[in-house]
């Protein structure tokens, strides 16, 4: 079984930074691309950030700028450096990685349970 594991969501004032991470634990074999989408209520699900094992990343043209994410691969761990935050980006933040696990090395879809970010204007 594979888990992922999300924190660092809060509440934060127009202007500040927070700093999210997720950690895939289990039986990982390998991990191909790791993702943050957020949900707001009444909107629909957004990709906010992807990257590939290989470092490579996109971010949706709402967050260029003002988001980083990143990955410590040898901890199976991926961030989302938020800056610059605005209340529109208030939501849920999950983050979706594609998992090879080490039983079948079959390639898996898992999806954390969500931290809430609030922006306060």
């Amino acid at each position: 079984q594979v888990q992922l594991v999300e924190s660092g969501g809060g509440l934060v004032q127009a202007g500040g930074s927070l700093r999210l991470s997720c950690t895939a634990n289990g039986n990982i074999f390998s991990i191909n691309t790791m993702d943050w989408y957020r949900e707001a209520p009444g909107k629909q699900r957004e990709l906010v950030a992807a990257t590939r094992s290989d470092g490579n990343a996109n971010y949706a043209d709402s967050v260029k700028g003002r988001f980083t994410i990143s990955r410590d691969n040898a901890k199976n761990t991926v961030f989302l450096q938020m800056n610059s935050l605005k209340p529109e980006d208030t939501a849920v933040y999950r983050c979706k990685a594609e998992i090879v696990v080490t039983t079948t090395r079959f390639q898996y879809q898992y999806w954390g349970q969500g931290t809430q970010v609030t922006v306060s204007s």
